[in-house]
């Protein structure tokens, strides 16, 4: 099935991937895609739309990334963004000015005729990134929204489906923003919407039973949801010709290693190979705290690993490979594919034999990943795991991993975990952890002098893990927190709570 397509093309801005989600949403295929696409690969793609993105630079100064002018004389519907509505203003004889009051936040708007703004209250709350401003909107132009200090923060010329807004639409600061992506799509576009998770299921089930008939297939299986569904869909093509290798490190969350094995081999009847490799992990690590030679050595140490279990299911066609939108956007992406060439491994030992990969996941964002994964049946505990680093727990442990520590940290982390859950907030905090730090300090239990490691929390809210904020978990959940941890965990005394943004911290701490 060849599905309806809208362009968006990226000019560097921090939403840019936010507004492909939001496109998607809508029900609607979309790419992102480099500003600098030729007009023969445009015309090429054939996109209904086409989105200009917001973006770093002043559209006036040198070398600002710019658009090939016929873009516009194609009759294909446009829409610009903060930046890209700065682009078609000024490209099209219009004057973009730097601005003396600088609009970054919430500001309120007033929304005039449009179809845009078709079923939206006029007076209404937008978000702002900009110190730009289009002073004059191009001969044609009609301007269709204001704010206090822009002018044009929406300008539109129908005849020639070109509309602009200098607030970001995508972000859920401005209020019935949806609506605004809605409408360009369906009112100015046309489109039907037929992007769903379900038929994208049936499509690529169908392409690789096509592709994948009577071959050997191998899955490197790490537990995280998008190897976990990508193997999913795979086996629902391939059957039994599909071997997964779980390579249970010692590094992983408690009850885990476990849970893989009981729901891919178990429920889902899937081939799975258990390797336990516990005891090697840990003694490769035995001494080691720098957080960089960790994880050279997990990394390596995985490779050899997943490498002898491979050898021993003998010569394989295919390797599933988790790869997901986000691993492949910034390097600019054509027409959708199942199937990429053996040189695109990621982190795999090249001289394992199969001949091609396969990446069924290629053109999902994370939440589509996650969608895909409840469409096939697995459970909640799988679809929205928590983001996991590579490494697992030995970058969660500062200094030497031990034994004791990843038990006191498992056990920790997973009363935390079990407490967000019952809070009714898993699905509201992007991510939440505990960490073992190389702090001790003094404490008193049962009238006993203790002196151990602090554990710290961290749980962030974020929409792409590229920013976070410190969520806002309610004093009572985190006192029972803190309080379960330092009476039911051996080594705990002392609880802290990180509420560092990102930036200028990291997510994780090493």
């Amino acid at each position: 099935m060849r599905h309806e397509k809208v362009l968006v093309l990226d000019f560097g801005g921090q939403y840019n991937q936010l507004i492909a989600r939001r496109v998607r949403e809508q029900g609607v295929y979309c790419d992102l895609l480099p500003y600098d696409m030729s007009i023969e690969r445009i015309l090429e793609y054939a996109p209904i739309g086409i989105i200009f993105t917001g973006g770093p630079n002043s559209v006036y100064a040198d070398g600002a990334p710019d658009v090939d002018p016929r873009i516009f004389e194609l009759g294909i519907p446009i829409l610009g963004i903060c930046y890209g509505c700065q682009l078609i203003a000024n490209d099209l004889g219009g004057a973009v000015t730097h601005a003396d009051t600088r609009e970054y936040g919430k500001s309120e708007i007033d929304y005039g005729a449009s179809p845009l703004f078709a079923g939206m209250q006029p007076h209404n709350v937008c978000w702002m990134s900009h110190t730009d401003y289009v002073s004059a909107v191009p001969a044609g132009f009609s301007v269709t929204a204001t704010t206090k200090t822009c002018p044009a923060a929406a300008f539109e010329d129908p005849a020639r489906k070109i509309y602009g807004i200098q607030f970001h639409a995508e972000v859920h600061h401005t209020q019935e923003g949806d609506k605004i992506l809605h409408n360009f799509l369906y009112a100015v576009c046309g489109a039907k919407g037929d992007w769903t998770m379900s038929g994208f299921v049936a499509e690529q089930v169908a392409l690789l039973k096509e592709k994948l008939a009577g071959k050997k297939v191998l899955c490197a299986m790490s537990g995280g949801v998008d190897s976990a569904v990508a193997a999913a869909l795979v086996h629902r093509a391939a059957g039994d010709n599909l071997t997964c290798v779980f390579v249970d490190h010692g590094l992983l969350r408690k009850g885990e290693a476990e849970e893989v094995v009981s729901v891919f081999r178990d429920g889902l009847g899937m081939n799975l190979v258990k390797a336990d490799a516990r005891e090697l992990f840990l003694k490769k690590l035995s001494g080691v705290a720098d957080p960089e030679k960790k994880r050279k050595i997990i990394g390596e140490e995985f490779i050899k690993v997943f490498e002898a279990e491979a050898k021993k299911i003998g010569a394989v066609d295919y390797l599933v490979q988790g790869t997901i939108y986000p691993d492949v956007v910034e390097s600019g992406k054509g027409s959708s594919a199942v199937i990429k060439s053996h040189h695109n491994v990621g982190g795999l030992p090249s001289v394992v034999d199969f001949k091609e990969i396969v990446e069924p996941l290629r053109d999902l964002f994370k939440d589509e990943v996650r969608k895909v994964g409840t469409e096939l049946g697995l459970p909640d505990s799988v679809v929205w795991r928590q983001p996991f680093p590579g490494p697992g727990l030995a970058i969660r442990i500062m200094g030497e991993v031990t034994e004791e520590k990843l038990q006191t940290l498992r056990d920790a982390d997973y009363i935390l975990r079990e407490e967000i859950a019952k809070a009714g907030l898993a699905r509201d905090i992007w991510q939440y952890f505990a960490v073992i730090t190389s702090t001790y300090t003094v404490g008193v239990m049962g009238d006993a002098r203790t002196y151990e490691p602090v554990i710290a929390i961290r749980a962030v809210t974020s929409v792409d893990a590229m920013t976070a904020d410190w969520a806002r978990i309610p004093y009572d959940v985190l006192e029972t927190i803190s309080s379960r941890i330092v009476n039911e965990v051996e080594h705990a005394n002392r609880i802290v709570y990180d509420i560092t943004s990102k930036p200028p911290a990291t997510i994780e701490w090493e």
